[in-house]
This record gives structure tokens, C-alpha cells and sequence, in this order.
């Protein structure tokens, strides 16, 4: 480490088991990560995935990426923050539209949480499309991508630069989950996480089909820690921030390869 932030996070599934949780933000910390993230899920929550890192990893910020916006209103959200006691001058609150699709409802959304949380809250958009990277660069703190190559990242991230300057306002933090799968089996891990988002809805299909790339292709499968730093090379380049997606068993030994793996 160089004393500078890292540009690199750690993300993982909700869900995963407290203890597990923990002592994985723990290792996390040790190891250099910038900030610990976790998607939300129905049955999962990801804001509680994000109390359970803050007792392992203190001093590292926290990411939800991210609350679909028919399943969470943004008073609820709000009064969950302040049950579970998360700081939110540490938290990069991922806010998403969802099957609504609406960027009124987007817009409206990141207004009222602005209203209902401390100032300084920073609230971070879910986009994968021009209209909603421009909607974010104009009115978020960050922008979050998803299953991307490196020049679509990079893309992405000039629609979010165009959009802040047409309101006049610094470009937001454009960050992306990147998959990550280590070790015996990581292709076929891979391609199991890629192929179920290939189809899991209209939006995706034409996503992935657009990108005329292999089934398997979109992420990073590796063997050594050389392969894993290799592949996110590009990804870093065209990133604020890139998030490793952990790729594994729900259990301490396979979680903490893939996190030494993509270590900063």
C-alpha cells in the first residue's frame, strides 16, 4: 500500500452468515480494501450484510448496491439505517429502479433520502444504460455498473461525466462489480452467475447479447493471484472504483482466497 485510498472493494451476496461476515471485514481491512459492499435481496438484507462488515471492519466504508426501488421506500430505508445504527457518514447508499424502470422515480427518490438522511449521505444509482448514467452523474454521488467488460465500463463512465457537467456539477464516483472466481472450478462458477443474468429479464438479455462475447467472458476466472490482478487491470483503469464480486462457497476458507486474491 502506498498510503493512498485503494480504488478496489470487496462485495459479496447477502445473506452470508454474521460470524462469517465478520471475520471476513475483518481480513478485508487487513488486506487494504477501500470499502466493503453487498447486494440486497428478497429474504437478504443488505443493509444488515453492511452491520455485520462494520463490527468486523470499522474503519472501511460501507456500500449497498443495490435497494430495488419497489421493494424499498426511501422512508423505510431511511428508519432502517437508523435501526441497525450504520453510520452514514460511511455508507455509499446504492439506490435502484428496479422492474418500474422510471427515472422519475429514480430522480424523486435520491431527492427524498437526501431529506430524510444526514447531510453528507452519499447515494449512489444503480445504471447500465446512457440515459440512467447521465441521470446519475447529474444527481448522485455515485454511480454503480454491472456486468460489464472494461470498454463499456469505460463508456459508462464518460456518459456519467457528460451528464454532471450538463448540471453543472463535479462527475459522481463510477464504480462496477466485477465477478471473481478463484481456483478449481472458477470458469464454471462463472459461467453459472453469467448465464443466469444472461436471461433473468428482458433488460439483461439485450445487455449481454449486445455484447456479443462467450458465455463466461464477462468477469474474471483466474487460478493465482497474478491472473486475478492481471484481469482487473482493465478494470481499474476505466473505474473509480472496481468491486470483486466474490465468486465462492459460503464458507471462510473459499470466501478469504478470492479476497487475497484481488487484493489491493
Amino acid at each position: 500500500m502506498n498510503g493512498l485510498p485503494s480504488k478496489r472493494a470487496l462485495g459479496i451476496n447477502a445473506g452470508l452468515e454474521a460470524g462469517l461476515t465478520r471475520d471476513l471485514a475483518a481480513r478485508c481491512q487487513e488486506l487494504g480494501y477501500r470499502s466493503l459492499w453487498s447486494n440486497d435481496e428478497p429474504g437478504e438484507s443488505g443493509l444488515e450484510t453492511l452491520a455485520n462488515f462494520s463490527v468486523g471492519a470499522p474503519r472501511l466504508e460501507l456500500g449497498v448496491g443495490v435497494l430495488p426501488l419497489d421493494r424499498h421506500r426511501p422512508a423505510e430505508i431511511a428508519a432502517e439505517i437508523d435501526r441497525l445504527g450504520l453510520d452514514p457518514a460511511k455508507l455509499w447508499l446504492g439506490i435502484g429502479s428496479g422492474p418500474l424502470r422510471q427515472l422519475d422515480v429514480v430522480r424523486r427518490s435520491v431527492a427524498e433520502l437526501r431529506e430524510l438522511l444526514p447531510e453528507g449521505t452519499r447515494v449512489v444509482v444503480a445504471a447500465m444504460r446512457e440515459r440512467l448514467c447521465r441521470l446519475g452523474g447529474a444527481i448522485a454521488d455515485g454511480v454503480l455498473l454491472n456486468w460489464m467488460l472494461p470498454e463499456q465500463a469505460a463508456r459508462s463512465r464518460e456518459w456519467v461525466r457528460e451528464g454532471a457537467e450538463e448540471a453543472g456539477r463535479a462527475a459522481p464516483l463510477v464504480a462496477s462489480y466485477i465477478r471473481v472466481a478463484v481456483g478449481a472450478g472458477s470458469l464454471q462458477r462463472l459461467r453459472d452467475a453469467e448465464g443466469f443474468y444472461r436471461t433473468v429479464t428482458e433488460g439483461y438479455r439485450r445487455h449481454f447479447e449486445a455484447m456479443e462475447v462467450p458465455l463466461g467472458t464477462v468477469g474474471v476466472a483466474a487460478s493465482s493471484r497474478t491472473e486475478v490482478l492481471d484481469a482487473l487491470a482493465p478494470y481499474q483503469s476505466a473505474l473509480d472504483l472496481a468491486i470483486v464480486r466474490v465468486l465462492a462457497e459460503r464458507d471462510g476458507t473459499a470466501l478469504a482466497e478470492v479476497a487475497d486474491a484481488a487484493a489491493p
